[in-house]
């Protein structure tokens, strides 16, 4: 059987998602917001059943070959495999949930991903979802999207990573989706662009270190820090709600320029509240380069970070087809590597 999963790219609104569910503790933050959308890039894989073991074997973009790596279909392996940290983890949290839950068998992963790793656009999330979505098919399970949403979220935080649940909107494939975190609860709404937007998303072939990220704007919300925490809450919660709604116009629409001048304002938002809590992430030098560069600046109608922010990836909205070919020449001049990105129009009958 033939399993593909996209990655994830957040159009708007990051961080947003694992700072509304702290509303479960503390109603006065805001509830969180974000449009995600599925990547043309991802991870394709062969999946069968196997008796008594869960085996995966990954190919890198590099082409690099990771495994085959197998193990024991037992609760106290997987629950090892998950705790130990690695490139394996994520899918056998995954598994241990499943298996506890539904007492599944076994299952080979072979799969090949053209996916960018470690740089903002969900490669962990991806492994997640496909691992959920194999289990589901080849157990017939009856899981619906949100199920495997579920399953997949539950598999990654196991390993220690305070990610939210907006990663793993890959599982709906393309479509942008505006997503709304109020507390334990998430609301996903399909949203229908009238017309195409072309985008770039750029590996920057930089570092960051997303924990580190993601530990110390988490601290910003369970601690006081003074004007530090207030900022952060302030540029996650009412900033970013009333920046959301408006992409989300725009994005229906299909007016291009309108969403590019937004992420422009979501970038400014960003380094002015938020980059202060991580400056040593944060601060992200390439990123800056790269959106600030003059040779592109006629080509596009705006960008900004992605993911996590820092120095991993960034995206922006071109002005046509034309001149995305244009832009991905040019920022080549800068030592990155370029991937197309479609939002599609859909239409109201489709």
């Amino acid at each position: 059987m033939q399993l593909f999963v996209p990655g994830r790219l957040c159009l708007f609104g990051e961080h947003s998602d694992w700072a509304g569910e702290y509303r479960v503790f503390d109603p006065s933050i805001e509830a969180g917001h974000c449009i995600a959308i599925g990547t043309n890039q991802g991870i394709n894989a062969t999946i069968q059943p196997h008796p008594n073991q869960f085996i995966i074997t990954s190919i890198l973009p590099t082409g690099e070959v990771i495994g085959p790596h197998a193990v024991d279909m037992s609760e106290d392996v997987l629950l090892h495999e998950a705790k130990k940290g690695g490139f394996f983890s994520y899918s056998a949290g995954v598994a241990y949930y499943l298996r506890q839950k539904y007492r599944v068998g076994g299952l080979i992963i072979h799969n090949r991903m053209n996916l960018p790793i470690k740089r903002g656009i969900s490669s962990s999330a991806a492994i997640c979802v496909l691992t959920a979505r194999a289990f589901n098919r080849i157990y017939q399970l009856g899981l619906t999207i949100r199920d495997e949403m579920e399953y997949a979220y539950l598999g990654e935080t196991f390993t220690g990573s305070e990610c939210g649940r907006m990663d793993q909107v890959c599982a709906y494939g393309r479509v942008p989706v505006f997503l709304t975190f109020d507390g334990d609860k998430m609301k996903v709404e399909k949203l229908s662009p009238q017309k195409p937007i072309s985008m770039v998303i750029v590996d920057l072939k930089s570092g960051k270190d997303t924990r580190k990220i993601l530990a110390d704007l988490n601290k910003c919300l369970r601690e006081s820090l003074g004007k530090i925490s207030e900022d952060v809450r302030y540029a996650l919660g009412l900033r970013n709600k009333e920046i959301l709604f408006r992409a989300k116009q725009a994005i229906n629409e299909g007016d291009s320029k309108r969403v590019g001048e937004l992420m422009i304002e979501a970038q400014q938002v960003f380094d002015e509240f938020v980059q202060p809590a991580c400056p040593e992430e944060l601060t992200a030098p390439k990123l800056h380069r790269v959106l600030g560069y003059p040779k592109i600046k006629h080509l596009i109608w705006g960008g900004k970070g992605v993911g996590s922010q820092g120095d991993g990836s960034a995206q922006f909205v071109a002005k046509g087809e034309n001149e995305r070919e244009e832009l991905i020449e040019r920022l080549k001049e800068l030592d990155v590597e370029c991937f197309k990105l479609n939002i599609e129009a859909i239409n109201d009958d489709s």
